[in-house]
């Protein structure tokens, strides 16, 4: 198991979360044991990692024969302290969509801050550990070597973080869907969310057909009362959500003149989304004196 060291160079740039997870192993203040861990990561010292319950279990290859054992882990939230995170995340679509997708919402430790809590490590002393290896300082060169590879892991899956916390990506999911239905449960049968939906199925039980050209129209009036023109919570749009434009040549490849023609295609796009955006508010806003 290798490191990827050539991402430490800059030359590619690092998920935030895995960034703000090696932040914690740079400030470390003894750097020669530090460069030899990361040494023995990129050596393939590192023979196995396994995520076990809230616990990181690994084996690395030392001066011994033997390998050494260790075990690195976080400390747990409680299941109340669970259950708010979910009551909070249920509540902000965007965070659950990015997560469903395996993606890390940049906020996310709003959601844990609004808890009192932190999903991440505040410093490296929170981080528990423990070696089979002579070595008295915690943490070791073997020791260091997992951190930097669970910087990788923790990049292709985010959902690692959370278990380490106490809760799998089955957890969360099975608890997102859960709050969800408890919250569509909650509406009083005569509200006007329940009244529609018994319509709509009411319609499609008397087999009625659906139109896409009927999808963006809508007869009936609302009510001014219900309308909140508010700035959006956070300054992601939905370009920044797609992330980069997947064009490149033929061969997979992207030159510098494509990358560039593609920077120019997505701030085209972003002009035509904040015009469109301003006319939306705009015609929202729209009185019938001013039509």
């Amino acid at each position: 198991m290798v490191y990827s060291g050539e991402r430490l160079n800059g030359s590619q740039e690092k998920e935030w979360w895995v960034q703000q997870w090696l932040d914690l192993l740079q400030k470390y203040r003894f750097k020669k044991r530090l460069e030899r861990g990361r040494n023995y990561a990129r050596q393939g010292n590192v023979l196995t990692i396994d995520f076990q319950d809230k616990k990181v279990l690994a084996t690395v290859q030392g001066s011994e024969d033997k390998p050494y054992e260790l075990s690195i882990w976080l400390d747990a939230f409680s299941d109340e302290d669970w259950q708010y995170i979910v009551d909070t995340l249920s509540e902000q679509a965007l965070h659950s969509a990015k997560l469903l997708a395996g993606e890390m919402p940049t906020n996310i430790e709003d959601v844990f801050a609004a808890n009192g809590l932190r999903l991440f490590p505040f410093s490296l002393q929170e981080v528990r550990s423990r070696c089979s290896c002579p070595d008295k300082a915690n943490p070791c060169k073997h020791i260091i070597a997992v951190y930097h590879l669970l910087g990788d892991r923790f990049g292709e899956d985010p959902f690692l973080l959370f278990q380490l916390r106490g809760r799998s990506k089955e957890d969360i999911i099975a608890a997102l869907r859960e709050r969800r239905a408890d919250l569509a449960g909650d509406l009083p049968p005569d509200s006007p969310e329940t009244a529609s939906a018994a319509t709509t199925t009411a319609d499609l039980g008397q087999g009625s057909s659906l139109r896409v050209e009927d999808f963006w129209t809508y007869d009936d009036p609302l009510d001014p009362s219900l309308v909140v023109i508010t700035p959006p919570p956070t300054q992601e749009t939905v370009l920044d959500v797609l992330g980069p434009i997947p064009l490149l040549s033929q061969t997979g490849n992207s030159s510098l003149a494509q990358t560039a023609a593609l920077e120019q295609v997505r701030a085209y796009f972003q002009e035509v989304y904040q015009k469109v955006s301003q006319e939306a508010i705009a015609q929202a806003m729209a009185t019938p004196e001013t039509d």
